[in-house]
């Protein structure tokens, strides 16, 4: 067991090669995915006592640590680009990589990864929407960052932020007033003006 369970966090480091498309805030390099699995789980514990307290914090942050760990074989897709086949690669990769951990481990991991995916709990909700507003601060801070480079839009970030609302009405209200500011400061255009 012991053997299986460090081969499995051996194999978790290769996160860490996993280069994203955002950037950590002030910074001209790419974020990884395993500094965003960390930055959300400090989010989590930071804001889910003033904003949710009734929520399962570990809970949460068992979801956040595990969430992007099949990305070391699926890769880390664009949130605004072709997501043909995603699901697919994914599934391949939490069962393999998973897999990797003793039974019971395994199970516990792919059943909050699973929860995570689901949406169906509120945890599970306010995790996908901290996974959503930390990009969406990051290039408010970077000064457009990821949007402009690709020439996103206010009405897709807009889109695609809304499920925001589904883990934390306070977090979407807040990612709103973001979207807007970003807009006003032309870096994100709107399509019809």
């Amino acid at each position: 067991m012991l053997n299986e369970s460090l081969d499995f966090l051996i194999e978790c480091e290769k996160l860490k090669q996993v280069e994203r498309m955002t950037s950590p805030v002030g910074a001209a390099r790419r974020e990884n995915s395993a500094e965003h699995s960390w930055s959300l789980c400090l989010a989590a514990m930071t804001l889910i006592p003033v904003v949710e307290p009734e929520l399962d914090t570990l809970r949460v942050i068992e979801m956040l640590l595990i969430h992007d760990i099949v990305e070391i074989d699926a890769g880390d897709t664009f949130c605004y680009a072709d997501q043909t086949g995603k699901i697919e690669k994914e599934n391949l990769a939490a069962d393999r990589i998973f897999g990797l951990l003793p039974h019971d481990a395994a199970q516990k991991f792919h059943q909050r990864w699973d929860e995570f995916e689901r949406r169906e709990t509120a945890e599970s909700r306010f995790a996908n929407a901290l996974d959503r507003i930390f990009p969406l601060l990051q290039n408010y801070h970077n000064k457009g960052g990821t949007w402009i480079e690709h020439g996103i839009t206010f009405e897709q970030v807009f889109q695609r932020n809304r499920e925001i609302a589904n883990g934390s009405e306070a977090l979407w209200d807040y990612a709103r007033r973001i979207i807007e500011a970003s807009s006003e400061n032309g870096w994100l255009p709107k399509s019809n003006p």
